[in-house]
Formats: structure tokens, sequence, C-alpha cells
């Protein structure tokens, strides 16, 4: 009896990139928009004491950047043995400080808190999924 390897399938890394960017944005805007619907305003004051608006575009550009570069800079860097292990610790570490970072420093409500929590906590599987994808 022959037996037959399977093929190793592999995705082209723009594509792993490119759907773990419309992934997470899609999935924070569902977040943000549940937020909105339980009556989060995400309201809040800038630097130099200006009241400011988290908006829908702003939830999806502070995911979809950070997410787009860090990816291609993986993508693109991972030749190199280390880059993905570190960028497996990295990311969801990144993703968890920013909270403490960014978040829960400003004066938002405590819906808009969580709801902006759940967005950067949505980033952590997806990014450790597309970077195990890139392994492949």
């Amino acid at each position: 009896m022959t037996t037959t390897a399977t093929p190793v399938r592999t995705r082209p890394p723009a594509v792993v990139v490119a759907g773990a960017v419309l992934v997470a944005v899609v999935v924070n805007l569902a977040i943000y928009g549940i937020g909105r619907a339980v009556g989060a305003d995400f309201a809040f004051t800038a630097a130099g004491g200006s009241p400011t608006t988290v908006d829908a575009v702003t939830v999806a550009g502070f995911t979809a950047v950070p997410l787009l570069v860090g990816l291609t800079a993986a993508a693109l860097l991972r030749r190199w043995s280390w880059v993905l292990p570190t960028a497996l610790v990295v990311a969801p570490l990144l993703a968890v400080a920013t909270i403490f970072l960014m978040t829960i420093p400003a004066d938002l409500d405590t819906g808009s808190t969580v709801a902006l929590a759940c967005c950067h906590l949505a980033l952590v599987p997806i990014s450790v999924l597309a970077l195990r994808a890139l392994r492949d």
C-alpha cells in the first residue's frame, strides 16, 4: 500500500496579513457597535483639555494600522528563526499593555473603557492565529 503525504498548504503572507487585519477591523467595529448600543459614549478629554470622541473610524484605524505594521514586519522577517516566536509573545503583550497605557488612563465612562479594552483583547487571538499562519 502506498501512502502519500498530505501537501503542506502555505498561504501567501499578504493574504494572511490582509485577512487578519480585515477580521480584526470587523470584530472591533462590532465590539464598538455593541458598546454604543448599550450606552457607551466613547467621549474623553484629549491632551490640551478639548473634549473628543472615539468614533468608528478611529477604532478601525487604531486596529488596522498597528496590526498591519506588526504582521507585515513579521512576514518580511520570518526567515529569521527568532522573529515569529518573539512576535507570538510581543503581540499579545502589546495588545494587553496598551489597555493600561491608552484606555484606562483616558477619562472614558465605564462602558467605553470595557468596550475599548475588549477591542484590545480581541487582537490577541487574531494576531496569534495570523502569526501561526505565517509559520506554515
